[in-house]
C-alpha cells in the first residue's frame, strides 16, 4: 500500500462529519426534522408529556385523593420545568459563547420562561398540600 492510499485510508476513517452517498456532509446523530435527537431532550420530552398526562389524569378524578394527587403532579411538572430551565440557561451560554447573539437571546427569554412556570407549579403545589392539610 502506498503513502497516498494510507494516507486516504486514514481521511476516510477521521472526518470531521460522515458523508451520505451523493458526497454531501451531513450532521451526526439522529434527528427528527431540524431537531437533533439528544438524551436529554427525549428524557425531559417524555417528562413533560408524563407529567402532563399524569396532571390531567389527577384532574379528572373524584375523590379524596384527587388533590394529593395534583399537588404530586405539579411538582413533578414544576420539576421537568426547572429542568429545561436550566438547559436554557446553558445553551443560552453555548450560544453566547459561539457568538450567536440572536440565539443566546431566545434561549435565555425560553429558559426564563420555564423557569417562571417551574416556580408556578411548585407554588400551586405547595398551596394545594396546604389545602389537603387542613
Amino acid at each position: 500500500m502506498t503513502r497516498r492510499e494510507q494516507n486516504q485510508s486514514v481521511n476516510d476513517r477521521w472526518q470531521a462529519s460522515p458523508r451520505s452517498p451523493d458526497g454531501a456532509r451531513r450532521p451526526p446523530g439522529p434527528r427528527l426534522g431540524r431537531f437533533r435527537l439528544t438524551p436529554t431532550r427525549v428524557t425531559l420530552a417524555l417528562a413533560l408529556f408524563g407529567s402532563t398526562a399524569f396532571l390531567l389524569y389527577a384532574i379528572t378524578v373524584r375523590d379524596p385523593s384527587q388533590i394529593p394527587l395534583l399537588s404530586s403532579g405539579a411538582a413533578v411538572l414544576g420539576l421537568v420545568f426547572a429542568a429545561l430551565g436550566v438547559a436554557g440557561a446553558i445553551a443560552t451560554f453555548r450560544a453566547a459563547r459561539e457568538g450567536r447573539s440572536g440565539r443566546a437571546l431566545a434561549f435565555a427569554v425560553l429558559g426564563g420562561m420555564a423557569a417562571l412556570v417551574a416556580f408556578g407549579c411548585f407554588s400551586w403545589a405547595v398551596i394545594l398540600a396546604l389545602v389537603w392539610k387542613v
